[in-house]
């Protein structure tokens, strides 16, 4: 079963790769993509890659830009809920 969500992890983060560059491919032309997946990969740079997810996600696919920042930065799912926890559990202590 771990081996399941392994997997499943790791074709999530291709298609991730394969629609962030097609993203900026649509937005910007294939010399802007070839770059930032340049970027991506040398430099270890994620946010061109959200970008372009949420560009695919809200103008190809068309869904609403919630959703489509969901899909181009998953880690806000888990980043919103602790910030708010840290900062409530600061204003308590003090």
């Amino acid at each position: 079963m771990m081996i399941f969500g392994v997997v499943l992890v790791i074709l999530f983060g291709l298609a991730q790769i394969f629609f962030g560059l097609s993203g900026i491919n649509l937005a910007f032309g294939a010399g802007w993509a070839f770059a930032a997946g340049f970027a991506v990969f040398a430099f270890r740079l994620s946010l061109p890659l959200v970008i372009g997810c949420y560009i695919w996600a809200s103008d190809v696919w068309g869904w609403n830009w919630f959703f489509s920042l969901l899909f181009a930065a998953p880690g806000l799912i888990f980043m919103v809920p602790g910030f708010i926890a840290a900062v409530v559990g600061t204003a308590k202590s003090q």
